[in-house]
């Protein structure tokens, strides 16, 4: 599954614009990731750039347009332990799928 700070509906359309093959729940204001410290505020000159390219973080993000979590991905086995985690402040940076692949198949 994926958690995005994005109201419903836009996940909802994002799931259906990609086509993914599982869930995306919404964390409305970044509730659960700031209980988990995975939460940052954008500052100013790049809340600007967002509005610029026409991404209006204000209603995508139901009313937080600041906070937003980093890049994360968690491989958490059936008893609820964190057994592989990848945490990047770099938006543009993304676990590699051969990693994900790799922790999964260590949980067998």
């Amino acid at each position: 599954m994926a958690v995005s700070p994005q109201i419903p509906d836009e996940s909802i359309t994002l799931a259906e614009r990609h086509a993914l093959a599982f869930d995306v729940l919404s964390d409305i204001g970044s509730n659960t990731a700031k209980q988990y410290g995975l939460v940052f505020d954008l500052p100013d000159d790049l809340a600007a750039v967002h509005g610029k390219f026409g991404f209006d973080l204000q209603r995508v993000n139901g009313g937080h347009p600041r906070t937003l979590p980093p890049a994360a991905t968690y491989v958490i086995d059936r008893d609820g332990v964190i057994r592989w985690a990848f945490v990047d402040t770099d938006c543009t940076n993304r676990a590699e799928p051969a990693d994900i692949l790799a922790a999964l198949d260590a949980l067998d």
